[in-house]
């Protein structure tokens, strides 16, 4: 189940906030406990079998976390061997399900292997998300950075909570701690929680969808009757349509964490209007970045060390976080290409680029995460290669064609209203009129309703509704 599907809208929900709001404020962990099975129902919606690899990963990281707890005062070597059998048991379950047959594939490469047997597992929905959140709760009980959770359906709601169970944000367990053992639901929160969740709704289902319509139509196009606009034509949609289709997915989950009483940190902070590679990945899915940053490459060094171990460190991180995308090479070879890009920032070119015209550094900046999309989309590498070639000419059917003049004139509002709502202008505006005049709070209210109206009327009507993070 998604959030932007109509069982969710008018099915789940509903349900959920009637039992939640049904028990009295002061039972709070009964609260918690409502939470917990209907985030379970939420999850196994689709994939019933999955619940019990997630009640199992509850019940291992509760236990290893309570005995990390236990001996980390008086016996430091048992707590790190728990700390430590946690990260191995975390991660080989996510292993066998992610990694197990893309890496048996290509060992069958190798003469001699050829027999060895492929899992064909289907891969359980929010397994990187959820398997990240967990581990963060053992180093952050090891690190002293949280109290153990002595109540395991209380744990279970940090595990489990739907709102940001199959796709982020990535809450780390030090964040939310406070917020399991006391939190102030209020009309004023519930209501932010609604305007989130519809502006999310909006990003996905009016801007996301649609651009991902048009990517999928250029792309469907036959190899050589492509041409070289409308080549960039469809990576500039692609990019849209990642970008509304995640942050529009964060927005609603923080907004779903609002109704409830939580407050999840942002995911996304305008990463289209940043001025170098470096700044974009500090605003693109900030929540795995600072996962990353915080439990691997600070523990490695960070950038205090000698440049040899800081790109080493650098190295590792954005391997791992192209391996966290997917088991694929192309996966593998965007991890390394930001790795690269990264590096060449760092050491040579940050300092010259921050000399030049703002202009210019968000066109170098888009300029490369545009063909860093190529790569993250196009998990058969020949037809990216071949996509690339199109969007420089090679083997394209000319530079432009009069569809491609049509379509941008068709498309051109549509194109601007993108463009606009990549950049902090809207939000802006809105807060700075909303403070100071009723009949904007009363515009928003049915402008939110409007959306969720128009949001409705494409599900019925529109078979397309991809959530590109789905199976991450």
């Amino acid at each position: 189940m998604v959030f932007s599907s109509l069982e969710f809208l008018f099915l789940y929900l509903p349900a959920t906030l009637l039992l939640y709001f049904a028990v009295p404020k002061k039972y709070l962990q009964w609260r918690n406990v409502v939470l917990l099975v209907t985030s379970l129902i939420f999850y196994g919606w689709g994939e019933p079998v999955y619940v019990f690899l997630m009640i199992a990963t509850i019940l291992v990281d509760y236990v290893f976390g309570f005995l990390i707890d236990k001996y980390r005062e008086a016996q430091p070597k048992k707590a790190k061997g728990a700390l430590v059998a946690a990260v191995i048991i975390n991660l080989g379950i996510l292993g066998v399900f992610k990694y197990y047959d893309f890496v048996v594939s290509n060992l069958r490469l190798i003469p001699g292997l050829g027999g060895l047997p492929m899992l064909n597992l289907e891969l359980p929905i929010g397994i990187s998300f959820y398997t990240f959140q967990a581990l963060s709760y053992v180093i952050d009980i090891y690190r002293r950075d949280a109290r153990v959770q002595k109540n395991p359906a209380t744990f279970g709601v940090y595990v489990t909570l739907f709102p940001q169970l199959i796709a982020g944000p990535i809450v780390r367990y030090k964040d939310i701690d406070e917020m399991l053992r006391y939190r102030e639901e209020s009309v004023a929160l519930f209501a932010s929680g609604i305007r989130t969740f519809l502006a999310g709704f909006a990003k996905k289902i009016l801007l996301a969808n649609i651009a991902g319509e048009i990517w999928s139509a250029q792309a469907a196009i036959a190899l050589g009757k492509r041409t070289v606009v409308g080549s960039w034509l469809g990576m500039i949609f692609y990019a849209f349509q990642i970008y509304f289709d995640f942050s529009g997915y964060s927005d609603m989950a923080i907004g779903l964490g609002k109704m409830f009483g939580f407050r999840f940190l942002e995911n996304f902070n305008y990463p289209y209007i940043a001025r170098s590679i470096t700044d974009f990945w500090r605003r693109w899915h900030m929540s795995l970045s600072t996962w990353f940053r915080e439990y691997v490459y600070f523990p490695l060094g960070g950038s205090r060390r000698s440049t040899i171990v800081n790109i080493r460190n650098l190295f590792v991180v954005w391997l791992l976080t192209g391996v966290w995308h997917g088991a694929s090479w192309n996966y593998v070879l965007w991890g390394f290409y930001y790795f690269v890009l990264l590096v060449i920032e760092k050491q040579v070119l940050l300092k010259k680029l921050q000399n030049t015209p703002a202009f210019f550094q968000h066109l170098y900046t888009l300029f490369f995460v545009l063909f860093g999309w190529l790569l993250f989309v196009f998990e058969d590498m020949s037809a990216g290669v071949a996509y690339l070639g199109n969007m420089f000419g090679v083997g394209a059917a000319g530079f432009a064609s009069q569809l491609d003049a049509y379509n941008i004139l068709r498309l051109l509002p549509f194109i601007t209203i993108c463009v606009v709502a990549c950049t902090p202008l809207p939000k802006r505006l809105f807060y700075r009129l909303y403070e100071n005049h009723m009949w904007v709070k009363v515009a928003a209210y049915a402008a939110g309703v409007f959306a969720l109206v128009l949001g409705v009327s494409y599900l019925v009507n529109s078979s397309y509704n991809p959530f590109l993070y789905f199976r991450f």
